[in-house]
């Protein structure tokens, strides 16, 4: 089931993911989608991205979401979303993505960045700690 908003996406990734349906989850990313993996590692298209999210597919992954804010610009939509993962490495991540409208009017994603959040706020705490320790 294609998604008709920004908000569909998420839905349909929880239980795509769930039911261990790969191709369910990759048809909701955009054809040029880039990912940011845990590790900052850009994954483009599909194919990689397959590659990337298929443990967590196999695993039927069991997410939970929040959706923070979406902000909404013709056929663009920047997502602010908390998800948090319970099986099979219990997560908590604060996603920002970006969302297109395809040219039949469903939604996909095409740019996911699940991790840099809480990398970059760990990032400003400890240069502020340094920052404090040197005054």
């Amino acid at each position: 089931m294609p998604a008709s908003t920004p908000a569909d996406i998420c839905r349909i990734f929880r239980q795509a993911m769930a039911t261990g349906d790969i191709e369910a989850v990759l048809a909701i990313y955009d054809p040029e989608v880039v990912f940011l993996n845990e590790s900052g590692e850009a994954i483009k298209g599909k194919q990689q991205l397959r590659q990337e999210l298929a443990p967590l597919v196999a695993a039927k992954a069991d997410f939970a979401f929040d959706i923070k804010q979406i902000v909404e610009s013709a056929d663009i939509a920047l997502m602010h979303t908390q998800w948090q993962v319970s099986h099979p490495r219990p997560t908590s991540v604060y996603a920002i993505e970006v969302a297109r409208r395809q040219p039949d009017g469903t939604w996909c994603w095409l740019i996911g960045d699940p991790f840099t959040v809480g990398k970059v706020s760990g990032s400003l705490a400890h240069a502020q700690l340094e920052q404090d320790d040197s005054a």
